[in-house]
């Protein structure tokens, strides 16, 4: 009897970790695409990886200046942004930053729409200098 009862506890934490493995690997990297705004020139991607504490976001554009540019991400989409951000990034330098969104998956990025912007500077945030909505494709 004690035997059967392991067995079957066995399996179901089995077919548990079999069930919540596929969701993780399904997030895998994801590349944003970021489009230049208000004539900055300022295009490139953004890179989002899966980690155990939460989506690693590497921004990339060219034609950045040196000064720090704010960057978030937004609810909303690159046409129709919220003001708001929901996760603030590292400021990039030289066109670059590196951020962990601590809490957050990939998944939960795709399933309301969202957007990554950058923002013309730090005494400038109402300029928008590049935009690219997160999406699965």
């Amino acid at each position: 009897m004690n035997a059967t009862r392991f067995s079957i506890a066995a399996f179901a934490l089995a077919a548990l970790a079999f069930t919540a493995a596929p969701a993780m690997a399904a997030s895998g990297p994801l590349t944003v695409t970021m489009g230049a705004q208000n004539g900055s020139g300022e295009d490139g991607s953004a890179t989002l990886t899966q980690t155990p504490d939460g989506v690693q976001v590497v921004v990339t554009v060219k034609n950045a200046p040196a000064a720090a540019q704010p960057a978030h991400i937004h609810p909303g989409t690159c046409a129709n942004l919220t003001p708001a951000p929901k996760y603030p990034l590292t400021s990039l330098a030289n066109g670059t930053s590196t951020t962990l969104v601590k809490g957050v998956t990939i998944d939960q990025l795709l399933a309301s729409p969202f957007a990554i912007n950058v923002h013309k500077s730090t005494s400038d945030l109402g300029t928008y200098v590049s935009c690219g909505n997160i999406t699965g494709s």
